[in-house]
Order: C-alpha cells, then sequence, then structure tokens
C-alpha cells in the first residue's frame, strides 16, 4: 500500500484587521483530526502582519509574498516554499470543519485525480439578508445552490477551500499574478483560470469537488449589504471577460452558460410561484445579480478589444 502523500497548507493574507479571523483559519488547521504536514503563512506585503504572527503564531512558516502584490503571487509563494506533495489553500477568514484534511486527502487516492476541492459555507456575522438569494453565495466567496450535492468532477474550485498535487500547479505555471484579488479589490477568477489551464494539460485528469471536506467563510455585515453585491456581480463580470482572453469563451464560461440556462431560472420560477415562501427581494436580486455580472463582461470584453486590463 503505498504512503498517504503529505499535505502543506498555504494560508494567504493581507491585513491585520482580519486577525481574529487569522487565528482562527490558523487554530482550525492545527486541529485536523489527520495533521498536515506544514501549516504556511504568506503575508501580501504587510509588514505590521508579518511580525505579529511570527511573535504569535509559533510552529507556523512565516513568508512574505516574493512576487507581485495580491493574492496569486502569495499563493505562488507558498506552492514554491511548500514542502507536501500536495497543496491545500485555506482563506484567512474561514476556519476548516477537523476532517477537512482527511477528507482532502482520501480524494487522492485515485492518481487520476489533480486537485481537491471541498464545500464553502457562509458564516454570516450579521445574519443571512432575507434578499440573498442561495444562488448568489459566490458573491460571498462560498458555494451556492445549482452546485453539485455529491462527490464529482468540476470544471473548477472555489478559492477558499482547494488544493492541488503540488507537480501539477508548478507544471502548469501557477497562479496568473495579473488576475484576481489585490486588497480588498472584488476582482477574482484566478482558480478558474489555473484549473483550465490544469485540465488543458492533464487532459486524463480529474479536479474532485468532495463536499464532505467543509470550510465555514465569515461574512461581515459589510458584504451583506446591496452596494456590495452589486460591485461583486460587476467584477465578476470583469473577472470571466478576463479569463475568456486566456483561456477562450468556450472552456470559461461552460459552466456559466449552465447557470444561466438553468440555477436561474430555476430561482425565478420558485421565487415567482405563490405560496412559495420566497422572502421579498430576493427576485429582484436574482435579476439584478444576473444582468450586474452580464454588464461587467461586456465591459470587460470591451475593455480587452480596446487592450486595456481587468
Amino acid at each position: 500500500m503505498n504512503p498517504e502523500p503529505t499535505l502543506s497548507v498555504v494560508v494567504c493574507a493581507y491585513t491585520v484587521d482580519r486577525w481574529e479571523d487569522l487565528s482562527a483559519a490558523i487554530a482550525s488547521v492545527r486541529a485536523q483530526r489527520r495533521p498536515v504536514h506544514e501549516l504556511l503563512l504568506v503575508v501580501d506585503h504587510c509588514p505590521e502582519l508579518a511580525a505579529r504572527a511570527r511573535l504569535r503564531l509559533p510552529g507556523v512558516r512565516v513568508l512574505g509574498n516574493r512576487e507581485r502584490r495580491g493574492l496569486s503571487g502569495a499563493r505562488n509563494t507558498g506552492v514554491a516554499a511548500a514542502r507536501g506533495e500536495l497543496v491545500a489553500f485555506l482563506d484567512d477568514d474561514a476556519a476548516a470543519e477537523p476532517d477537512w484534511s482527511g477528507r482532502l486527502l482520501d480524494g487522492y487516492r485515485d492518481p487520476a485525480v489533480l486537485g481537491v476541492g471541498g464545500l464553502v459555507l457562509p458564516r454570516w456575522e450579521s445574519g443571512r439578508p432575507g434578499w440573498f438569494p442561495a444562488e448568489f453565495d459566490w458573491v460571498v466567496g462560498c458555494c451556492y445552490r445549482g452546485m453539485p450535492e455529491q462527490r464529482s468532477p468540476v470544471r473548477n474550485f472555489i478559492g477558499a477551500n482547494m488544493s492541488f498535487r503540488r507537480a501539477e500547479l508548478l507544471a502548469a505555471g501557477g497562479f496568473r499574478t495579473d488576475l484576481g484579488r489585490v486588497g480588498s479589490r472584488p476582482l477574482g477568477c484566478e482558480e478558474t483560470e489555473l484549473c483550465l489551464r490544469i485540465a488543458a494539460r492533464r487532459p486524463d485528469g480529474v479536479l474532485l469537488y468532495e463536499p464532505a471536506a467543509v470550510v465555514r467563510h465569515h461574512v461581515p455585515p459589510a458584504r451583506t449589504r446591496w452596494a456590495y453585491f452589486r460591485s461583486r456581480c460587476y467584477a465578476e463580470g470583469l473577472s470571466k471577460a478576463a479569463v475568456a482572453r486566456h483561456a477562450g469563451s468556450g472552456p470559461a464560461l461552460a459552466s456559466e452558460r449552465g447557470y444561466l440556462r438553468s440555477t436561474l431560472p430555476r430561482a425565478l420560477l420558485r421565487g415567482l410561484r405563490p405560496g412559495s415562501g420566497t422572502a421579498a427581494g430576493t427576485v429582484p436580486a436574482l435579476v439584478t445579480g444576473a444582468g450586474t455580472t452580464l454588464v461587467g463582461y461586456a465591459a470587460g470584453r470591451l475593455r480587452g478589444a480596446a487592450g486595456g486590463g481587468p
């Protein structure tokens, strides 16, 4: 029987303002029933946070982002420094359930599996807004209604809870540093683009979604407001346009087409059905979210055609 592969966990952080969340994320990794090989914290150009972490988080390898500022560069720094055969990424404002590492590791028993991602559940600090549709939980970095409910191959993972074989990450060239989040700027999709690249390079491989590998993602009150909802939807459209420029609109938008053709129509029908119990404001949120994302995508395509960035 082959020995179990070693798992490095990378947490990336950029501000001292989320210290309590970061401490909870680190504690959740330390509390895993199947201990991880190592825990790395990559600090994205914030000396104050790096100094505090080195002082108050013993046993954690604290590194500075050695690449371009942003989440992608920080993740690449973690991958380069990791010693494990597998690398898992956990957001600095997410906490893993105690069997998270074991569930991820179990997915790699199949040598065809190149990466394993898990379920991201929202932890609403001020309660879920009644109008906020579950189909749009991706707005707050979580899994959403319409995703598979059983272990399944998928196109890409949610960034707060994903892992890969380190060799595949390195062979694919890592995360693009011209995509994704920098500080609090709500752009993203660097995970999608990387997963597409890995899949294109290894068409025989599998990216496996394992909903039993659970993390809970903190959602502060600021992310429950209409203004954030709209801005995040617009930014998602911009990001999808950037991914489409790199990967082509066919693979880059395959999941989104299914979402628009199936998931959203079902949600709208449910919301409009008399006696469905759907909260007031949910249907307008569905329409606004879809429309704003499409507008962002169109704007991103125009910027790309003009030679601009995302």
